[in-house]
């Protein structure tokens, strides 16, 4: 779904740089017949813009290519308005109101990818708008047109920013009406029982399966089946991500109450994703002992993966959230190391017993000696802080030959095997162990 949506943004910030092109090429035919050279050089260069910015989007540069756009079309548009629709007592100033649609465009771009630097370009933006329509500045060099032409042009460019501004405020409302609807399905699937867990084997050395992690899959009956990546930051920006952290914990701690009913499964641990807004969230550890009371599962073979971006909040309070986690017997594992706030201290202070090397440097480790060294050096930190480490994103004997050179003794990836069922996990497991699963036996009986 999420690749979806970024097919349909790129075709449509690519069908709009080509209308920009256009209607520079319109004014610069127009501009040409008369010979005022200096106005179609303009125009030429909204034409460049559009296609630059088209082939950019083609590309796969999306983002740059739209913020490089934003940057030339709001200097033209200034350009023009100080150079060439000075206001008059016929004819007002005009060109600034395509500085509104440029703001609006960086308002979707900024909604689609959140960014500094398109907030400054929609301030700039907007600032130039007010300042051009509320003085009538002008560069000491401006172009009088004949009054003929500045009339058309009055008309022409309203209608078209205007028409564009239209265009983009029906974009918007289109997005806003698709969050709202994608907030109510998510909603929705609680009660609906669309959510269901995935298990990907976690393997030791000698690649026995020690464990699995738990991860949280959607399958819509309109939508079909929507990617963790659009609907899991959607739910945290909604609200959502605590009801559904709380589903997932206890489908995964009965998950575990039915394995340690099973002697080829007693032994495994299950990892859980907690997300930030989720541990931080008042009474999290009550609702952890409740899933353990109420399912009867074993807290020593939970494991809770928390990202880097916990650390970045109230340290004191992520402590003593740990601390109580730990008490339980939990097992804190710190997932995607090393790619956020990575402090040697905080991993000293805190009672983390794993961590897991982000599938980024894994893969890059084969590639570059210094991406191999950064992964021993992991590796040696984990180990003397009394750590465990696990490499995630394995998929290539040369990935796995490296990192248990490195040091790492448990690992995971799509060289083991891919997120699947339960049942079939538990079928994966019984040919290893050469037992039968919990499935087996409930369809034996």
């Amino acid at each position: 779904m999420t690749d979806q949506r970024s097919t349909r943004m790129a075709i449509a910030f690519r069908y709009g740089s080509l209308t920009i092109s256009a209607v520079g090429l319109g004014w610069a035919v127009v501009f040409a017949a008369i010979g005022w050279w200096v106005v179609v050089a303009l125009d030429v260069a909204i034409i460049a813009t559009g296609i630059a910015t088209y082939l950019l989007i083609r590309q796969g540069q999306l983002a740059f290519g739209l913020l490089a756009s934003q940057v030339a079309l709001m200097s033209i548009a200034i350009t023009m308005g100080l150079l060439l629709d000075v206001p008059n007592a016929e004819a007002p100033r005009v060109t600034h109101l395509y500085l509104l649609v440029i703001a609006a465009l960086g308002y979707l771009n900024y909604q689609r990818q959140k960014s500094y630097i398109q907030l400054v370009l929609i301030g700039v933006c907007l600032l130039a708008f007010v300042v051009l329509a509320s003085a009538p500045v002008a560069l000491p060099f401006a172009v009088h047109m004949p009054e003929v032409v500045r009339s058309i042009g009055t008309w022409a460019n309203t209608v078209i920013a205007i028409t564009m501004l239209a265009g983009c405020i029906y974009a918007m409302q289109a997005e806003f009406t698709r969050q709202d609807g994608f907030s109510r399905d998510i909603t929705a699937a609680l009660w609906n029982n669309e959510f269901h867990l995935a298990y990907q084997p976690q393997v030791d050395l000698a690649r026995s399966v020690v464990g699995a992690e738990a991860l949280l899959r959607w399958t819509n009956p309109h939508r079909g089946t929507v990617s963790p990546a659009e609907f899991i930051p959607h739910a945290e920006r909604a609200g959502l991500m605590v009801p559904i952290g709380e589903w997932v914990l206890e489908q995964g701690c009965r998950t575990l109450a039915d394995w340690a009913q099973h002697p080829a499964l007693r032994e495994l641990t299950l990892a859980i994703n907690v997300s930030a807004s989720q541990l931080l969230h008042d009474g999290f550890e009550a609702v952890v002992q409740k899933a353990l009371a109420t399912t009867g599962a074993d807290p020593r073979r939970l494991t809770l993966e928390l990202t880097e971006s916990v650390l970045v909040t109230d340290i004191d309070l992520v402590a003593a959230k740990f601390d109580s986690l730990h008490e339980l017997g939990i097992t804190i594992s710190l997932d995607d190391f090393g790619t956020g706030y990575s402090s040697l201290s905080y991993l000293r202070r805190l009672p983390i017993q794993q961590l897991k090397i982000d599938r980024g440097f894994v893969q890059d480790a084969v590639k570059t000696v210094r991406s191999a060294s950064l992964v021993e050096n992991v590796v040696r930190i984990g180990r003397d802080l009394g750590q465990t480490v696990l490499a995630e994103g394995v998929e290539t004997e040369g990935q796995h030959a490296l990192l248990a050179g490195a040091g790492c003794v448990l690992f995971q990836g799509y060289l083991y095997g891919r997120p699947m069922p339960l049942s079939d996990f538990e079928r994966h497991v019984e040919v290893e162990k050469g037992t039968p699963s919990i499935s087996s036996e409930l369809l034996a009986s």
